[in-house]
């Protein structure tokens, strides 16, 4: 039976290890807004990690009041697998690397360096396109999003990259995500919210969706471009 004892975890009981729960992201997104109600019109802001967890944030951002921005940040593919990673690169250039698969895979010094240099173009591209690095002022507190979580690395660089903006206070929120990744996540954390938390030698954060698609670099920029104007308008 999972559980989850930390206090600086919260979820919501009656989706633990259940599948297809949410609708689609925006779903998802409403689903996170009942567990981060206390935010509401706070001075939060809502960072979402492209390109899946923007409709996530954008729906959490607007249920909530709060501003929207994204955080880039993206995983170092290996290069026989485009879909598998073994570190990632935030879009302050933090690097991190995932040592135990690298050393088990056998990967040279040579890949390494031309894996990490071409994430590191990936993400100046990507911080092009979407307006510049985040712009969150110190001492403010920041809601991460993302769609789910698997093994957490990509996550895991984009905490250390935003812990040295100095927040007020970091916390998480996750649709979905796998109960072990949840607690090793949780020491680098203010709080994590996760709507569905799962557990078991099988999970893909896709299995907590009815509906899953890859959502283009082209369909997050306009939810940001149009938080950014509610924002605007509201101010």
């Amino acid at each position: 039976m999972l559980s989850l004892p930390n206090p600086a975890v919260r979820d919501l009981p009656s989706l633990r290890n259940r599948l297809r729960v949410f609708r689609d992201r925006r779903h998802a997104g409403e689903a996170l807004a009942g567990l981060l109600a206390a935010y509401r019109g706070s001075d939060a802001t809502v960072l979402a990690i492209p390109a899946g967890g923007v409709p996530v944030g954008a729906e959490l951002a607007a249920r909530l009041d709060l501003p929207l921005d994204v955080a880039v940040v993206s995983k170092i593919t290996l290069p026989w697998n485009a879909e598998a990673g073994y570190g990632a690169v935030a879009f302050d250039g933090t690097v991190l690397l995932n040592d135990r698969l690298i050393a088990a895979l056998g990967l040279s010094d040579e890949a390494i360096a031309l894996g990490v240099a071409a994430t590191r173009e990936k993400v100046s591209r990507r911080l092009q396109q979407f307006g510049g690095p985040c712009s969150v002022p110190a001492g403010r507190a920041i809601i991460l999003v993302d769609d789910g979580l698997a093994s957490g690395f990509t996550l895991r660089a984009a905490i250390a990259a935003l812990r040295r903006r100095a927040p007020a206070s970091l916390a998480v929120a996750l649709p979905t995500a796998h109960g072990e990744s949840v607690e090793t996540l949780v020491p680098e954390l203010d709080a994590l919210y996760c709507a569905n938390v799962r557990t078991g030698r099988s999970f893909a954060v896709a299995d907590a969706y009815r509906q899953w698609c890859d959502v283009s670099e082209a369909e997050a920029i306009e939810l940001l471009r149009a938080a950014r104007a509610r924002a605007a308008e509201a101010g």
